[in-house]
């Protein structure tokens, strides 16, 4: 649900359609000549500021403040490497795929600009195929680096590859066919069963010791039952980010902010225990999303805001079944749900409308006001409106500021807790 609209077959009628109806693809021949359409350069200046911001304390807690094992940093280090080559080569790939998209007339305008002449402007939609592509490679080329031909983590490991390349191909046909939402609750579904064939994990929780003498037990097996909930949990992290959203940044930037959740939590876990099984696992978690946060930096330099491309459901769905993959095979699959507690909460306030209690309309975005350049917020059950209902008109910048911030406080409030809780385990 991004803040865009498709552009409609009869160009004269577009801005009237834009609130009512979805418009149609605009398909040119394509003896077509007019020159390509030049995007915006990347926001490299804001990328840069991030990069450092999130690599300070990565790095402080890989090298100085845990003694990890040389085996495990060497490995890290060689998928930050590749994952840095892969920022650059996404930086440079999404201008060229842009002009071939705009040429097959997969573009947009911004919903959140209406009335304005930003708002006019066709932008290149889907550029999350871009992503999604330099990521898959990364992790393929990363495999001659770390594994064996007999190694026991290679199963898994082309698993998530094969349920995260699934999950691509079918954000990118929703991008062009513009499927349902109901058929893309179940699409995850299909796309998590190599995952889950492939997972050797455990199936059981630990009950805080306050609990045990209720319970009657230490450690809990749930067997197919904790198999169902990452079933669920990988259908809930993969739309989650699809329907928290509507403004420019937001898709890419609440997945910026996660993944360098996951990586912190990643590293503490390592450096915390001694158990090789589960270092691995961790680090197996590390070596996944490197890549996605290198790459996920690079479409956010195109689409912070004001948005130069649009990610589209391929970016959307990608992002959640990688991070659902990372915290399933990393096992903390249940860490992962604390992290997405914006996602969770967005999910519950659109519950009425998603499930026909209330009407929903085809954009549950903010009301933009031309005049002053705020959006002001309507009754539509999502996160952004809600947060604009309680502190007010906001420009859509700000207002993206404002959520992001609440994403990062969410994460910490997960380690606040997840530290609070470990004394209940020991």
């Amino acid at each position: 649900m991004a803040a865009r609209k498709k552009a409609s077959a009869t160009a004269t009628t577009t801005a009237a359609a834009a609130d009512t109806k979805p418009a149609q693809i605009e398909h040119k021949s394509p003896e077509s000549t007019s020159p390509d359409p030049q995007i915006a350069p990347p926001k490299l200046g804001v990328i840069g500021k991030l990069c450092l911001f999130f690599s300070i304390p990565y790095f402080y807690l890989l090298f100085f403040h845990y003694k990890i094992d040389q085996e495990f940093r060497r490995s890290i280090l060689i998928n930050a490497g590749l994952s840095l080559a892969g920022f650059f080569v996404t930086v440079k790939m999404i201008p060229v795929a842009s002009r071939y998209v705009l040429r097959r007339s997969l573009f947009g305008y911004d919903i959140n600009k209406k009335g304005t002449p930003q708002g006019t402007v066709k932008v290149p939609e889907s550029l999350g195929i871009v992503v999604g592509i330099v990521f898959l490679v990364l992790a393929i080329v990363f495999q001659y680096f770390n594994f064996t031909a007999d190694s026991s983590w290679l199963v898994e490991y082309n698993a998530a590859l094969a349920s995260i390349c699934f999950m691509i191909l079918l954000g990118f046909v929703d991008d062009v066919l513009d499927v349902p939402w109901r058929v893309k609750l179940v699409l995850p579904s299909f796309a998590t069963l190599p995952l889950l064939m492939a997972y050797a994990g455990h199936t059981t929780i630990i009950i805080p010791k306050p609990l045990i003498p209720y319970v009657g037990l230490e450690v809990l097996d749930l067997g197919w039952v904790y198999i169902l909930y990452m079933a669920l949990l990988a259908v809930f992290c993969t739309n989650s980010i699809n329907i928290h959203a509507g403004l420019n940044g937001l898709e890419v930037g609440q997945t910026v902010v996660i993944a360098f959740a996951i990586m912190i939590h990643n590293i503490m876990q390592i450096g915390a225990s001694s158990d090789p099984e589960y270092q691995q696992a961790h680090a197996f978690s590390i070596y996944l999303v490197q890549p996605l946060l290198a790459t996920s930096l690079a479409l956010f330099s195109y689409n912070w805001y004001p948005s130069s491309v649009f990610v589209g459901d391929t970016y959307t769905v990608f992002a959640g079944m990688t991070m659902a993959v990372v915290g399933i095979l990393g096992h903390f699959s249940e860490t992962l749900l604390i992290f997405f507690i914006p996602q969770v909460l967005n999910f519950l306030l659109s519950v009425p409308q998603l499930f026909g209690f209330v009407k929903c309309p085809r954009h549950r975005l903010p009301r933009f006001n031309p005049e002053t350049g705020l959006l002001t917020g309507t009754q539509d059950g999502t996160l952004v409106n809600f947060y604009l209902r309680v502190f007010g008109p906001k420009s859509e910048k700000s207002l993206c500021i404002h959520l992001l911030i609440v994403q990062a406080i969410g994460c910490c409030f997960c380690f606040l807790l997840r530290h609070l809780l470990a004394g209940w385990y020991k």
